[in-house]
């Protein structure tokens, strides 16, 4: 007997450990598959029993312990073990004898079939069914041991707790086929077939494995196209976003940092008809309140406000996922800057550069700082000492959704603050 018990210990074990090993397929359909179920409770043998041997009305004690595969969130497959132990009542004959049970069982998920889900989120039903075979065994006064097939059925309530865990209450009908001897073992039946009786009810709990959020128990129908929906819904959202609010969507706003209520053509561009890199709202507003008041208009007489719109990161140089040199239309940052720091020899700049969330921070550190010692080399290969330019590199910025594709292509860039 303790070879068997070992045996379907060890059984129930490795299928625990497959069951572990198998959570990244669950995760392929967006819900967990397996679960582990320990259960308690009580049983009443109905028949065979020996005439003037009984147990009590309720009897304990009952041990279930299963491991429970869903194929999808209505069927699935139960392999469980199960002791019951059966002793006489006051009235009774004194006995003690032990039943033991491995059952492989077929699995509906009553709660979805019938839709709970429309008057309750936390309550489900579970229905079981299968065979196994059967023990019995008594060790006093002598040895005795019944070997036997079973088919079992039941209905399983479910109160879920968290997305890991569920309380669990059993009710389970057994009946035994070619069982010789009788429950309490005083006795010889010849009875054929599915003649021995067994009632089991249990409280337990379920606990879910795997990585995704839900199980299947409470994965409702459609609910996987609802959120496809509502993924797309949001990604259109974040598409018509305009964070520089120039009136072009940020997916196709080729210079993303415009200042607010500049003028752009339909690439969100600033409008700059002289090409001289600085936007002409902006030229227009710095020519009329901040020239000398000599008749040259192209010399600026007081440089804050510049100073203000690049330490505001309105001068910024983009890049391309991954990259480290500047795209085509940022090239235009580079050259303000360069006129910037010829007009203002004095000054120096820090070199910031900026990464996205995506890939590991170690990278990502890396790559800002070569792509602010990129710009870094443009300029000193301009003519601007190098001993005015100071790199820094700010890795990864965390200030814009890091679900967002339009949203990182606006963090991966490298920015002025001009000392």
């Amino acid at each position: 007997m303790k070879k068997i018990i070992l045996t379907l210990v060890f059984a129930s074990a490795m299928t625990t450990l497959s069951a572990q090993t198998e959570t990244v397929k669950s995760t392929e359909d967006g819900f967990n598959k397996w679960s582990v179920e320990l259960a308690g409770g009580f049983n009443k043998p109905q028949r065979p029993m020996t005439s003037g041997y009984a147990t009590t009305l309720i009897s304990p004690y009952v041990v279930d312990l299963g491991v429970r595969y869903m194929f999808n969130n209505k069927f699935g497959l139960k392999a469980d073990l199960g002791l019951n132990s059966f002793t006489g009542k006051k009235e009774s004959v004194d006995f003690d004898t032990k039943y033991y049970r491995v059952d492989l069982q077929g699995v509906a998920n009553l709660g979805r079939i019938m839709n709970f889900e429309t008057w309750t989120q936390s309550i489900g039903l579970l229905g079981h069914a299968g065979f196994g075979l059967s023990l019995l065994e008594r060790k006093d006064p002598s040895y005795l041991k019944d070997r036997m097939g079973n088919f079992m059925a039941g209905l399983t309530g479910q109160i879920k707790l968290t997305d890991r865990i569920a309380l669990t209450g059993d009710f389970t009908t057994i009946l035994n086929a070619k069982q010789n001897l009788a429950f309490d073992g005083a006795s010889s039946s010849s009875t054929r077939g599915f003649g021995g009786i067994l009632f089991n009810g249990t409280a337990g709990i379920t606990v879910y494995l795997g990585k995704n959020v839900k199980h299947a128990d409470w994965v409702l129908d459609n609910e996987d196209r609802f959120n496809v929906i509502d993924n797309r819904l949001t990604a259109i959202e974040t598409k018509m976003l305009d964070a520089d609010n120039d009136g072009v969507a940020d997916y196709l706003d080729q210079e993303p940092n415009t200042a607010a209520g500049a003028m752009v053509d339909t690439k969100g561009k600033s409008i700059d008809k002289n090409n001289n890199n600085v936007p002409d709202e902006t030229e227009a507003y710095i020519l009329k309140n901040y020239v000398s008041k000599t008749d040259d208009t192209t010399t600026v007489y007081d440089n804050e406000l510049i100073k203000s719109l690049i330490n505001g990161g309105y001068v910024a140089v983009y890049f391309d996922f991954d990259k480290s040199k500047p795209t085509n239309v940022s090239t235009e940052g580079i050259d303000f800057i360069l006129t910037y720091l010829r007009n203002n020899p004095s000054a120096s700049v820090d070199i910031i550069g900026h990464a996205d969330e995506l890939g590991r921070s170690a990278y990502n550190d890396k790559l800002s700082n070569a792509r602010a010692t990129n710009v870094k080399n443009t300029l000193v290969k301009a003519n601007i000492d190098a001993s005015r330019l100071n790199v820094i590199a700010a890795g990864e910025d965390t200030s814009v959704d890091k679900a967002s594709e339009n949203a990182r292509k606006l963090v991966r860039r490298v920015t002025f603050t001009v000392k």
